[in-house]
């Protein structure tokens, strides 16, 4: 196709790969019937192996589009008639789908999970992943939504939140009497000859693809590291499909042409507008409104022109799809690098301005965004003193978080929760009064750092509690009590 054999565009994409330090990248897309799909930088930069139309990324969030089509398909299906979009999630499973607050519980319908406006916060750092001696299951985290606090009303605003694409394929499951991946095998991919795509690493593993699997990356000291595989059974719905371009771009096409399971019912229900992503329409791109969100994916016009789509993100990878309906044009760009977001979005920017035949002149100049230093909130100067841990190391638990173990590492007080589905470690640098403490939580993974609050509540002279920031929309302290393991 002559749109992916432009001298400008593979020009930007050079320029896109080297400043945004991204190994390899890959763009697929589709234009009246015509698909074409190419790959650009490397898949493996340890094996110089090219990165290519058939090279397997994982999608990260672009999945919950297929996540929310195979929730669609089983309201389509008459074998099914208690799904619909405005059924109760407490009605479809009524033993597990329980919230804190009834009002939430009789309140909550399956359109709502799908566009992130049941109040719900994410709380990510609440499930536990495969490494946990007791790790979540799609059932256990939909029956710990019941532990968990909301961060606002049912449907007063937009919350995105992992878990509950979830609890959504804990419906299907429970629904249809298959696995998740079952379903999206037998209802979308074979239909779609998808013959690439699975539902986590390990799949694509055992298939044998291993070769085939980019590695993920972090720019790290001026060089790339290498990430693992991510497979987090624990949240699937919410991410960790792996696909290729040439596979991926399958997908795109039959929700733009209404192809194979995707009838025109189906579409309909999947782009309802639903959900206002951004309601003050702050940091709009030029030329853009802001996004509404439907089911597993959001749309918003630019140019005038409808655009549907979904962004993904998972450490070592990024990923964007994009269709237009109004101009028959779809794609998708993929990369093993969290750099590659910021390349897909202005990668397919540019292919749209070219569909349009906007001017080169009138197109918006590439200009990369400084990176935001990543500015520590909630600490305060700490002490001189060195802090009295007398009476804190033990064991705390939070019926929504679990169990974590504080110990004392270094002089520092210290948390291993490398055992969560998003793992980090906590060190605590001690502020005030042996009560106040600022946590610097380093993600297990990528090796960021964020401060969190942490604080201490002692009686009779010793600990009882222990408050955690570890979810900043609820606009308080997550409490874990202390309790005696001997």
């Amino acid at each position: 196709m002559e749109l992916l054999e432009s001298t400008t565009l593979a020009a930007l994409v050079e320029v896109l790969l080297a400043q945004n330090n991204i190994p390899g990248l890959c763009i697929a897309v589709v234009h009246n019937d015509e698909v074409a799909c190419k790959g650009y930088g490397v898949a493996n930069y340890e094996d110089n192996i090219s990165c290519t139309g058939d090279t397997l990324f994982d999608i990260a969030s672009c999945s919950k589009s297929l996540t929310a089509a195979a929730a669609a398909l089983l309201v389509d299906d008459q074998k099914f008639p208690k799904v619909q979009y405005t059924a109760l999630m407490s009605d479809l499973l009524p033993d597990d789908f329980v919230m804190p607050d009834p009002t939430y519980t009789t309140g909550i319908t399956l359109e709502d999970v799908l566009s992130h406006r049941t109040g719900m916060a994410s709380h990510d750092s609440s499930y536990m992943g495969i490494k946990s001696s007791n790790p979540d299951t799609p059932k256990s985290i939909t029956r710990n939504l019941r532990n968990l606090k909301p961060a606002a009303p049912l449907r007063s605003r937009y919350l995105y939140c992992n878990q509950m694409y979830t609890v959504a394929t804990h419906l299907i499951e429970e629904t249809t009497q298959q696995s998740f991946a079952d379903v999206l095998q037998e209802r979308i991919f074979n239909p779609l000859n998808m013959t690439s795509t699975t539902l986590q690493p390990a799949a694509t593993q055992a298939k044998g693809w291993s070769d085939r699997m980019a590695k993920g990356y972090i720019w790290e000291n001026n060089t790339w590291r290498s990430l693992p595989p991510q497979n987090c059974p624990e949240a699937q719905g919410a991410g960790s499909v792996i696909s290729s371009g040439n596979d991926f771009i399958k997908w795109v096409k039959a929700l733009l042409y209404h192809e194979g399971p995707i009838t025109d019912k189906v579409y309909h229900g999947l782009t309802t507008l639903r959900s206002i992503v951004n309601p003050n329409g702050r940091r709009l791109r030029a030329h853009t409104t802001p996004a509404i969100y439907a089911a597993g994916m959001e749309i918003y016009y630019y140019r005038g022109v409808q655009v549907i789509g979904h962004d993904g993100r998972e450490p070592g990878f990024a990923s964007r799809f994009v269709f237009m309906p109004a101009l028959r044009f779809g794609a998708v760009v993929l990369g093993n690098s969290a750099g590659a977001g910021q390349a897909a979005t202005v990668i397919i920017r540019a292919l749209m301005d070219e569909i349009l035949g906007v001017a080169v002149e009138e197109r918006p100049s590439y200009k990369k965004e400084s990176k935001a230093k990543h500015v520590a909130k909630n600490t305060k100067a700490p002490q001189t003193n060195k802090p009295n841990q007398r009476n804190k190391d033990r064991d705390y638990w939070n019926p929504g978080y679990r169990h974590m173990t504080l110990q004392v590492k270094d002089e520092h007080l210290f948390v291993d929760a490398t055992d969560r589905s998003m793992g980090f470690t906590l060190t605590f640098h001690h502020v005030k009064d042996q009560t106040e403490y600022t946590a610097i939580l380093t993600d297990e993974v990528e090796l960021t750092d964020e401060a969190v609050e942490a604080e201490f509540v002692f009686k009779d002279g010793k600990a009882i509690k222990m408050g955690l920031d570890l979810e900043p929309t609820i606009k308080e302290l997550i409490w874990f009590e202390k309790f005696n393991t001997m």
